[in-house]
């Protein structure tokens, strides 16, 4: 996992595309808050935002 962070680091770096990180925090994030509201009673107010 620590190997693609530092190969996706070193993309942004060399290539200049620093505009896809903003997009790669927020795919992270609301797949995290998929991820973590998949079991629980949050679930169906969590799926009526997508």
């Amino acid at each position: 996992m620590l190997d693609v962070l530092k190969d996706l680091w070193s993309f942004l770096k060399e290539r200049k595309k620093w505009w896809l990180l903003p997009v790669i925090v927020i795919l992270l994030a609301i797949g995290a808050l998929v991820i973590m509201s998949a079991g629980s009673s949050v679930a169906p107010f969590i799926y009526t935002l997508f």
